[in-house]
């Protein structure tokens, strides 16, 4: 087998060459790089926005880490400042039915005007009908009609007193009204005068007072009808006073928004409806002063104003809870009692954004009660319903309002992570049909000399939106190096915008702090380095655990069935690189591997898979034909939480390999990968971190001789060291070696060559599968030996 040479330091680190870069500060370049890498996403958002048909809404499946609203919002007000302002939206009493207010599209910038003059018209109405209503011309006619009444009534009965003193019949008013009785020489006749008088007479008498009774009674029903005349003239009075209040004042409205029905549409229904409670106003007046809240119904809600806006709106929502998304109905307490009117209609982000975009979290949008159901119906039916939680479900049987529905037109940008897309793509069969436009935001782009030119100006652009200091071409290489660590690969770029800002930050403070006028290199690496030293306590605790010997790790001599794994801790802001210490035995046995991690529920699944890869390898590899005459055990030594993850599979299987073949293994180095059951290794993640946490435990204790990292070839191209690592193995302090085959690992960790088979599959004698071989043969004869005495005693 050809031996492994440690990798050179030129292939641990991609640098980036300043002399790529032609000028001297970012300040020198301009903002066309701020979208490096995200072709395919801004294709994405034209076609999105572009399309105007029912269920093109965008979902934007970005990381938090991206600053994603500050890019859409950027794409959005692009597009938005060219596009056509919307109208404005507004509420009015319902004057057929006030639980049901009406709702007026106006012109944008039209909603304010009307409003400031509808609060004009009520100021002045006011002011004018008390005052018509208390002029001497009107309490004159409202006079000059009841004298008119009162002369009629008079009259009338003057006629039935002339008919009575003809008839010898005398008219007396009572307090329960008229009464006739017999008249005597211009006087009453008493009873006594009547009865004594002859019975002709009497009977002519009783026939006088029922001719004049009866002519009374025709009289004294029409008074009603007379009074009723009266009132109407004086309705028809109040309303022509009214009339000439407020006509004029509505006249001029109409001339001013001549052309925009709706206004012209809602004057005629005010003034109509101030006609109809002519009475309802004087009754107040009578009362007292005419109280502004009964006007009130006259004015305006401005719902939507788009007086000062410049194209199309673009709105997000922070917190889209119902009545922040949908709009609401505000309540006032009068007397213990909740009650409301249009003017309490408050509007919600989709009113806003009506006519332009909406952009909402998606993880924010979810978290809120019944808001996701209620948001898919509005956007179906193509309407904004404003109603409150507990009528939506039928938990309160309160009145309320009932507002006119708002034609809903708008487009929606969801931004949230590819797992919400996918969870909600599979269980919500709704989401694809209103959501068909997929944005994928490009996490990482790739490296090129083109792509290095635009990600510069990319950087400059970062530090003029944060208000920092240029950058020198220095500081920008070392942060399009930091970028690469940020992607773990040498060949791609991280366009995780967050970390990027927060170092420009640090190394803009340390700049100032310095008095430096730029950022340079020099900045960049010491932020770097203070970043991770704030965040390492942890790292720096465990690490001194090992130094100390209460966690135990050998990084040096030689131990038969131990290894040292490579282990990734990711506390969310940090993440590092530990070694474990992974331990394998072997004795005789029915070829069983027992997982101990396993077998205490201390391993996920995919963990679990790598040791039952693993043990397929070996039984296939030493034992094709036949079982296997071994028992061994896996460990993770000092190991008290949860185990997750193939990457430790290749030391697994090495110290397996050594227990079996009681070969010992070289503490010096460390181990990482992957493998398949046919022993290649597989690439693994974490890589540099692992690398890094091995050097520093072997750096702290003293580097020694041949101390070194064992990485799968294939993630040669995530290698992104730090400098301390690269300087040791440049010094022949550090080693690093890339393998393709378990056997590669095998060789470098025992010294040995692991041994081709022959054609007879046996491996040579001296090599590691050769002497795993013969431990198996050794083992595989104790026990037919043992099964043979077992044989024995039953016989006997």
């Amino acid at each position: 087998m050809t031996a492994i040479s440690p990798l050179e330091p030129h292939r641990l680190y991609r640098a980036c060459d300043e002399a790529l870069f032609s000028f001297a500060t970012t300040d020198e370049l301009s903002d066309s790089g701020a979208l490096v890498g995200q072709e395919q996403l801004l294709e994405a958002l034209a076609f999105g926005t572009g399309i105007r048909r029912q269920g093109f809404n965008i979902y934007m499946m970005a990381p938090e880490s991206c600053n994603r609203h500050t890019l859409i919002n950027r794409f959005l007000r692009g597009r938005a400042e060219s596009e056509i302002v919307p109208a404005d939206w507004c509420y009015v009493h319902g004057f057929e039915d006030p639980i049901k207010p009406g709702l007026l599209r106006l012109p944008a910038g039209v909603g304010r005007r009307f409003r400031a003059s509808l609060d004009r018209l009520v100021d002045e109405l006011l002011q004018a009908i008390p005052a018509i209503f208390q002029a001497e011309e009107y309490q004159s006619r409202v006079d000059e009609l009841n004298q008119q009444l009162a002369e009629r009534q008079t009259t009338a009965i003057n006629e039935i007193k002339a008919l009575a003193e003809a008839e010898k019949v005398a008219l007396l008013k009572t307090p329960t009204g008229f009464n006739l009785v017999p008249g005597y020489n211009d006087d009453v006749m008493s009873a006594r005068q009547f009865e004594q008088l002859p019975e002709a007479e009497r009977m002519a008498l009783e026939q006088a007072i029922e001719r004049v009774e009866a002519r009374l009674q025709a009289v004294l029903q029409q008074f009603p009808q007379w009074k009723r005349e009266t009132q109407q003239h004086i309705q028809w009075l109040n309303e022509e006073m009214l009339v000439f209040a407020v006509g004029s004042l509505i006249d001029e409205l109409r001339a001013e928004y001549a052309g925009c029905e709706p206004v012209i549409q809602h004057l005629e229904a005010i003034q109509q409806d101030l006609s109809g409670n002519v009475n309802l106003l004087l009754t107040h007046m009578r009362e007292g002063e005419l109280p502004a809240a009964l006007l009130t119904r006259y004015r305006l809600n401005l719902l939507v104003d788009h007086a000062d806006t410049q194209g199309v709106p673009v709105v997000y929502e922070d917190w889209p809870n119902l009545a922040r998304l949908m709009g609401r109905v505000e309540h006032h307490v009068e007397q213990g009692a909740l009650l409301t009117d249009f003017t309490l209609i408050r509007a919600g982000a989709l009113h806003r954004a009506n006519g332009g975009y909406l952009i909402l979290d998606v993880h924010r949008l979810l978290q809120q009660p019944m808001v996701w159901e209620i948001f898919k119906r509005a956007l179906y039916a193509r309407e904004i319903r404003i109603e409150s939680p507990e009528h939506v479900y039928g938990l309160a049987s309160t009145v309320s309002l009932e507002p006119q529905p708002v034609p809903l037109d708008l487009k929606v940008i969801l931004i949230g992570d590819r797992r919400f897309y996918y969870l909600l793509a599979a269980h919500d069969p709704d989401f694809s049909k209103l959501f068909k436009v997929q944005a994928d935001y490009n996490d990482d782009i790739e490296v090129s000399n083109e792509n290095l030119q635009r990600y510069a100006r990319f950087i400059g652009w970062l530090a003029r939106q944060q208000d920092l200091r240029p950058l020198t071409r220095c500081g920008v290489a070392r942060v399009i190096e930091y970028a690469g660590r940020l992607a773990s690969d040498q060949q791609r770029l991280s366009a995780l915008t967050e970390h990027l800002t927060d170092l420009l930050q640090e190394a803009n403070y340390l700049s100032e702090s310095h008095g430096q006028p730029h950022i340079n290199g020099e900045a960049v690496e010491r932020a770097q380095i203070a970043a991770r030293m704030r965040a390492a306590r942890i790292h720096r605790q465990m690490e001194q655990s090992i130094l100390r010997g209460s966690k135990l790790i050998d990084t040096e001599g030689t131990v038969v069935g131990q290894v040292n794994g490579l282990t990734v801790l990711d506390l969310g802001n940090y993440r590092f690189g530990q070694p474990a210490r992974i331990t394998a035995t072997a004795r005789l046995g029915t070829g069983a591997v027992l997982d101990i991690e396993r077998e205490v529920k201390l391993s996920g699944a995919i963990h679990a898979k790598a040791i039952l890869i693993l043990s397929r390898f070996l039984s296939q590899r030493y034992a094709a034909e036949g079982p296997m005459p071994v028992s061994a055990s896996l460990a993770f030594e000092q190991s008290y939480g949860m185990i997750e993850g193939d990457s430790a599979s290749i030391a697994e299987c090495c110290a397996l390999i050594s227990a079996m073949g009681e070969v010992p293994v070289n503490q010096a180095l460390a181990v990482t990968g992957s493998i398949n059951q046919f022993g290649r290794v597989q690439p693994i993640g974490g890589v540099n971190e692992k690398i890094e946490g091995f050097f520093e435990v072997c750096r702290a204790r003293g580097l020694a001789r041949g101390q070194g990292v064992i990485i799968p070839a294939a993630n040669l191209g995530n290698l992104m060291l730090s400098q301390e690592v690269r300087q040791a193995v440049a010094q022949g302090l550090f080693y690093i070696y890339a393998v393709s085959e378990l056997d590669e690992a095998l060789a470098l960790l025992t010294g040995i060559s692991a041994g081709k088979p022959g054609k007879n599959g046996q491996y040579p004698a001296s090599s590691v599968n050769g002497r795993v071989q013969q431990r198996l043969a050794r083992l595989a004869k104790v026990q037919n030996k043992l099964q043979a005495q077992s044989d024995n005693k039953e016989q006997i």
